[in-house]
């Protein structure tokens, strides 16, 4: 089965491909418009994007809406953790942002909400997956991408997302957990 990923994020659509290897992932086409993501969830956000990437795809599309959560600044940044120094900034500015606003030890939380949409049949759904972790003392490691370098989760103590391999991560990771609840479902369809 050929899934849709509605994104032009590379890392996404290799991670995706690695965690869901019994489907065809393909991200959107280069130069398709990216929806404005104006909800107010997590759920929101990748419903918009699900159902923008199942309009130009035709066909069955996923999307997610991910993001950090800090206890001590309220669960900021949430739906915001892409664009928490502003628009025009990168994974290195939110970052910095994260270790500037935190102290080591804060309590963190990703969370992943997967949104799939089929308009063949107008068939749409959102399974979340989430992972607990605290700020690493320093950014460490050279895998994945966003916070990961400065994210220890609870269940790879003294490591930190971007040290794990992707094997490791996968069974961990709040994107990890959402899409075994994403198989589940795809299974019974």
């Amino acid at each position: 089965m050929r899934l849709t990923l509605a994104t032009h994020n590379e890392h996404k659509v290799s991670e995706f491909a690695r965690l869901l290897s019994a489907y065809e992932i393909v991200g959107l086409p280069a130069g398709s418009a990216a929806p404005t993501e104006d909800g107010d969830s997590f759920a929101a956000n990748a419903l918009i994007k699900a159902r923008a990437g199942a309009a130009i795809s035709g066909g069955p599309t996923i999307a997610d809406d991910s993001g950090i959560c800090v206890e001590s600044l309220g669960g900021a940044p949430g739906i915001l953790s892409a664009r928490w120094a502003g628009e025009q900034c990168d994974d290195a500015a939110n970052l910095q942002l994260l270790i500037d606003k935190t102290e080591p030890g804060d309590r963190l939380e990703y969370v992943c909400v997967i949104a799939y949409c089929d308009p063949r049949n107008n068939t749409e759904t959102t399974v979340e997956g989430r992972c607990n972790g605290i700020r690493a003392a320093e950014p460490r490691g050279s895998g994945g991408f966003g916070y990961d370098p400065a994210f220890e989760p609870i269940d790879a103590p003294g490591r930190t997302m971007a040290e794990l391999t992707g094997d490791e991560k996968d069974l961990i990771s709040h994107r990890g957990n959402a899409v075994r609840e994403l198989s589940l479902l795809l299974g019974r369809q």
